[in-house]
């Protein structure tokens, strides 16, 4: 297994799609708990949800992109841009 950042930006004017999409959003993380093993928003300065930082534990990048396809958010068209990179942790408490 193999650690990748996915860094996702939201559509502007798309506040409501996220809150909306949000319940399911959780579910598929929940269902799919082994491979997310960091999720949370980024925040505007109107401290509102703008975008996504995940990281994802996958066999491989292709795998991290289709379990990404698969995102409630992502079905729902919330994302501008996904941008996913390899990632190794150095320091820190242990996350895979």
């Amino acid at each position: 297994m193999m650690l990748f950042v996915a860094i996702c930006t939201d559509k502007p004017g798309l506040l409501q799609t996220r809150l909306d999409n949000r319940p399911a959003h959780l579910a598929f993380i929940e269902a799919h708990r082994a491979m997310f093993k960091v999720a949370g928003p980024f925040l505007g300065a109107d401290d509102k949800p703008n975008g996504s930082l995940l990281i994802l534990d996958c066999a491989s990048e292709a795998d991290a992109r289709a379990l990404l396809a698969k995102d409630p958010y992502a079905k729902a068209g919330l994302f501008a841009s996904v941008e996913l990179k390899p990632w190794r942790q150095a320091v820190g408490q242990p996350i895979a």
